[in-house]
């Protein structure tokens, strides 16, 4: 069976963003458990603020469009969601917003129905980013994700990263290696039981 495929990024286009610190670690445990892992910053696909008339006039953005074959081609998302105001950030509600676009017969939810997708966060406060992901859950579950219901936060990211991007408390490692294996024996599972159900068609 071939390797999970699962596409990482974080919600923050900040170079210094702990969010994305703790994606890349978060696809290092990825890679650990077996997957084949995509990192991508989302500085690196910039788009304008979604408009309707904006993508009536000119389409979906180039950008957008990679980032729809990105999701298209992964079964699972790791997501680092900085916390905006007890929410999640606008960057990543407009990527959302852009990949979920209707373009001619292909569905909306495409690109999200189905996959499994696991959450985390930093913050500089105690909840570690926690009060933003139930509303990126809600988004993510109307998509038709399968978003698993353990998450990361990790709070005061100011101490809790080395100097080097690492985490300094071995049970913050332990709980990243546990959820990223956990994601990828889902999306494992999955692949398997569309396969058993190929099978058992096609007898």
């Amino acid at each position: 069976m071939a390797q999970p495929r699962i596409l990482v990024f974080a919600g923050s286009a900040r170079a210094l963003s702990y969010n994305k610190k703790l994606a890349r670690l978060a696809g290092v445990a990825a890679r650990k458990a077996g997957a084949d892992v995509t990192v991508i910053d989302l500085a690196d696909f910039a788009l304008p603020l979604y408009d309707g008339d904006l993508e009536a006039t000119h389409g979906i953005p180039e950008k957008g469009r990679e980032l729809r074959r990105l999701f298209r081609e992964h079964a699972g998302l790791i997501i680092a969601s900085p916390e905006y105001n007890h929410s999640f950030s606008p960057l990543l509600k407009n990527t959302i917003d852009w990949v979920s676009r209707q373009a001619g017969d292909e569905n909306y939810r495409t690109f999200f129905a189905g996959k499994a997708v696991l959450l985390t966060a930093t913050s500089p406060g105690n909840s570690g980013g926690a009060r933003g992901l139930p509303h990126l859950r809600q988004v993510l579950s109307h998509l038709g994700a399968q978003v698993l219901e353990q998450q990361i936060t990790i709070g005061q990211y100011r101490t809790a990263f080395a100097e080097d991007g690492t985490l300094v408390d071995a049970l913050h490692n332990a709980q990243l290696e546990a959820a990223t294996s956990e994601l990828v024996a889902r999306i494992a599972g999955q692949s398997a039981s569309v396969l058993n159900a190929d099978a058992g068609w096609h007898q």
